[in-house]
């Protein structure tokens, strides 16, 4: 049936349509689109996305009302399957706040948005979101976001690091998050929270292409799955 995917739209989200084109251009396949009020998600998803935006106008929290949403429950659940799910910017906060992995998102060190290109290290290739990138390769991917400084206990980072589940660290002081870590994987290996936007670095007239395997990384190992 080929690969599918989907790609979740709150309120405020800005970057869902990004994800969808990022996803086809990796797949062949349009992703699915699904909004935040519907209870269930397509059937037989091989791949689930979270974009960027200010879901709910980032009211409260960043991410704490998009988590609480009916469509975050069934996403809980294909997660809990083993479904992978990606979340990008507000998707990593969405991630954060409904536990799909540890931490939290605050605001920037500087207190100023951010919205620039940064040099980021793949710290682990072993991913199945990471998997066409070489161990150590410094890839260029834009960022856009105000609270995007990673915070976890000292105990969940050396967790974190022990169990090679950060995926992606800055290379230069970006926001203020603790070890300079940009994304991260839950225990299991299926969910990925990274706040820099392999998205908007897909085509050549991105001004870069360092995204685009990001997706090819997927795509390639849940087909040949």
């Amino acid at each position: 049936m080929g690969f599918r995917s989907a790609v979740v739209t709150f309120p405020g989200s800005n970057c869902d349509r990004d994800m969808a084109v990022a996803l086809e251009i990796a797949s062949g396949t349009p992703a699915l689109r699904v909004w935040h009020g519907d209870a269930e998600l397509p059937e037989r998803l091989d791949f689930i996305a979270i974009p960027g935006g200010f879901s709910y106008g980032d009211y409260l929290r960043s991410g704490a009302m998009a988590a609480r949403s009916p469509i975050m429950r069934a996403i809980v659940e294909a997660a809990g399957r083993g479904v992978p799910v990606l979340g990008v910017c507000n998707g990593f906060q969405v991630l954060t706040e409904s536990g799909l992995l540890p931490g939290a998102l605050m605001r920037n060190a500087s207190q100023n948005f951010i919205c620039r290109t940064v040099s980021l290290k793949v710290e682990n290739s072993q991913t199945l979101f990471t998997s066409q990138y070489d161990q150590g390769e410094e890839i260029q991917v834009p960022v856009a976001h105000h609270d995007g400084n990673f915070f976890a206990d000292t105990e969940t980072l050396d967790r974190l690091e022990g169990e090679g589940r950060v995926a992606f660290r800055y290379l230069d002081a970006v926001n203020g998050s603790q070890r300079d870590i940009a994304g991260i994987i839950n225990g299991a290996g299926n969910v990925l929270g990274m706040m820099p936007h392999p998205e908007r670095a897909v085509e050549p007239a991105h001004a870069g292409t360092d995204g685009r395997k990001l997706f090819a990384s997927a795509v390639a190992r849940l087909v040949d799955a």
